[in-house]
């Protein structure tokens, strides 16, 4: 099912949501709408406060670009990024590696803002999967970006928060008409 997308100014946006400790019947459900809700939207990623759920769950797909990394390892194996997608995780906990780039992105829940965002170019991190096993996780390029920008979600950080001054001044009239809205 196709759920209603939460928009900027929604205090659940705002806030650190909690871990997942169990997989049941109701968080399945939420991961299929949440994939379903992402394709819908033509997003590479989704979190769940986006859908108004405070779970630290997200779903991330970058399929649609197979050059989005260059290189995948789950649990110190290389992966091809097929196996992996759509990536549903839970309760992650990430570094960021290497240098800082700013790359353009936006944001289901920030229509029609977008901006360049510096963030380390590659992770590290160990993710929950829905079917309850723990991978460690090293990748770089979109793919490290969204799983980033994702997680930010999961602890009530907006990629504009991590914008410069200058950066946050151009765009902040547009923010202040989207949070009247909401």
């Amino acid at each position: 099912m196709i759920r209603p997308i939460v928009q900027y100014g929604a205090p659940i946006l705002r806030t650190r949501c909690r871990p997942v400790r169990e997989v049941d019947a109701r968080v399945k459900e939420l991961v299929a709408d949440m994939i379903e809700t992402m394709r819908d939207a033509l997003g590479i990623g989704l979190a769940a406060p986006q859908v108004g759920e405070g779970l630290r769950l997200a779903v991330v797909d970058t399929s649609h670009d197979p050059r989005s990394f260059s290189y995948l390892r789950v649990n110190g194996e290389e992966r091809a990024l097929e196996s992996l997608m759509p990536l549903v995780f839970m309760n992650p906990e990430i570094e960021g590696e290497g240098a800082i780039h700013a790359e353009e992105e936006g944001c289901l829940s920030i229509k029609d803002v977008r901006a360049k965002v510096p963030r380390p170019e590659a992770i590290r991190g160990r993710l929950t999967l829905v079917d309850g096993s723990r991978i460690n996780l090293e990748t770089d390029g979109l793919l490290a970006r969204a799983i980033q920008h994702e997680t930010d979600h999961l602890n009530g950080v907006l990629f504009v928060d991590r914008l410069s001054a200058a950066a946050k001044l151009s765009i902040r009239g547009r923010l202040k008409r989207l949070k009247a809205m909401a």
